[in-house]
């Protein structure tokens, strides 16, 4: 059996002004194929898949030239018609060249937006099927943080989305992507579903699956893999950052041969999740970020820390907001980490200068309005070093450095080349830090730093935080300058009829 192994993925944040162009995808490692391609992300989708598919004999896998996570991270906007023409073309062009394959793995994401391509997945996976033929069974995983509807299952035969955010279980669904496509190749599975879409438009930071009632809804899905063999449930919560016709949540059933199970498992987790709408959406208190300033120094007075402060709204990782308030109002002890400041990181580094240094320049801001105002930062270098690896998301795969600048107090500032997510703390730890020195971490995350700052059992006190303005990022959806979407199509900006009939 052969089976191809590709990947195109990307979170596109489509307000943001800078577009994801054909350059951003081209860096060292990518792109990448062959056993190349096959070895990254060991720990993540194609791991899975990889680990699970070389445990069955006579499978043999071939890693089709693909362009990785571009360079810019998540901090960037449309693809480009050029850069999505082009990559996909080599693939396609490839697939042609090698084949004929059994089947093909695809590493997808779901909130994909390309400039002219209304639903770029949708449209891979047919550009998949027209190179490979209707023999071969085509699999894919997804983020669940897709903007899907049936669209991309009237080509592709299979789709296996996490159902954790964070997004813990990446490497399991991969595993399942290979275990399904080998029995559906062998004959041993027929793969039929039904998607509804379900008109609710969250934001991100309050889709956290470790408590009630997004744990109930994950929860309501793996019952139902549960109680029935071969069931297969995916819940995509949608990207309202990507300005996408297929926008909102998505349920997605799969069964083997039995569309009326398939539709009965939809219909019933649409309906669930319908149902709980309204504590779906007040899942998460959000502070303005003076507010959570206040509320950090409480906290630490009364013995409350360590505190994270998480402005969950920076979408370009250059925002200012929550630094200007942080100094503003004389917080000590914080570490703030990041600012996405590629110039002043630059000029630091064609000085020569190290630790020990004076720091004086500006710092973020600039991007868009969403990032406010570049700020004066006049401090002492601590430590330049380059970028961590592990610990980080959302930073791309462009490298660089980071500088570490003392501001006084016991206050030092982190200063990135892009947008960083910090999951992890031994992240800020391995540039030199010592957690004992801070009472407060200021960073830039919606949901995934609680892998490593909640669920460790590290912060005693979480603030989430967001600028008074409903700029790029607010959880006031209905402020987003949609051009290929309504927020009033959705819940909670009006009511629009409960879940429809099943799709594809």
């Amino acid at each position: 059996m052969r089976l191809a192994v590709l990947q195109f993925t990307h979170e596109t944040v489509t307000f943001l002004p800078n577009d994801t162009t054909r350059d951003d995808f081209i860096y060292p490692g990518s792109p990448a194929g062959g056993p190349d391609l096959l070895a990254t992300d060991p720990k993540g989708y194609m791991g899975g898949f990889v680990q699970v598919a070389r445990e069955h004999p006579g499978v043999a896998l071939t890693g089709i030239t693909s362009p990785l996570w571009p360079r810019t991270g998540t901090a960037s906007g449309w693809i480009t018609q050029d850069a999505y023409a082009h990559f996909l073309g080599l693939m396609v062009s490839e697939l042609r060249a090698l084949g004929p394959f059994d089947g093909v793995y695809m590493a997808l994401h779901g909130a994909m937006a390309v400039r002219g391509v209304p639903r770029p997945e949708a449209d891979i996976a047919r550009q998949v099927r027209a190179a490979v033929g209707r023999h071969a069974v085509i699999a894919a995983t997804f983020d669940l943080h897709g903007n899907e509807d049936g669209a991309f299952l009237e080509h592709a035969d299979m789709a296996f989305a996490v159902k954790y955010f964070p997004h813990y279980d990446g490497h399991l669904q991969g595993q399942r992507a290979a275990r399904m496509l080998i029995r559906a190749a062998r004959g041993d599975y027929r793969p039929v579903h039904r998607t509804l879409k379900v008109p609710i438009l969250s934001p991100t930071v309050v889709q956290w699956t470790g408590a009630s009632p997004w744990s109930d809804l994950v929860q309501r899905a793996l019952v139902w893999e549960a109680r029935e063999p071969d069931v297969f449930v995916n819940v995509f919560f949608g990207f309202p950052w990507g300005d996408a016709p297929d926008g909102g949540m998505t349920v997605q059933a799969m069964t083997d041969a039995d569309p009326d199970l398939a539709a009965r498992v939809a219909e019933d987790v649409a309906a669930f999740a319908w149902r709980n709408r309204s504590a779906l959406l007040a899942a998460a208190e959000i502070h303005s970020i003076a507010d959570g300033v206040r509320l950090a120094r409480g906290a630490v007075a009364r013995g409350a820390a360590p505190v994270v402060l998480a402005d969950h709204s920076d979408r370009s990782g250059r925002a200012t907001w929550l630094l200007r308030q942080i100094l503003a109002q004389g917080l000590a002890r914080c570490l703030v980490a990041t600012v996405a400041s590629p110039e002043a990181i630059a000029a630091v580094i064609a000085s020569g200068a190290g630790p020990g240094d004076v720091f004086d320049a500006p710092v973020g801001g600039g991007a868009d309005p969403s990032a406010g105002e570049p700020v004066r930062v006049i401090g002492t270098i601590l430590h330049v070093a380059a970028a961590p690896a592990p610990g980080v998301a959302g930073s791309g795969g462009g490298g660089g450095h980071w500088i570490c600048v003392g501001l006084g107090a016991g206050n030092v500032l982190v200063l990135s080349p892009q947008l960083a997510q910090i999951v992890e703390p031994d992240a800020l730890w391995d540039l030199g830090l010592d957690a004992a020195d801070f009472d407060v971490v200021a960073i830039k995350s919606r949901v995934h730093f609680r892998r490593g700052f909640d669920d460790s059992g590290y912060a005693r006190t979480i603030l989430l935080v967001e600028p008074p303005e409903p700029f790029l990022g607010t959880v006031r959806l209905d402020r987003l300058p949609y051009a290929h979407m309504r927020a009033s199509d959705f819940f909670p900006y009006s009511l629009p009829p409960g879940p429809g009939k099943p799709e594809g």
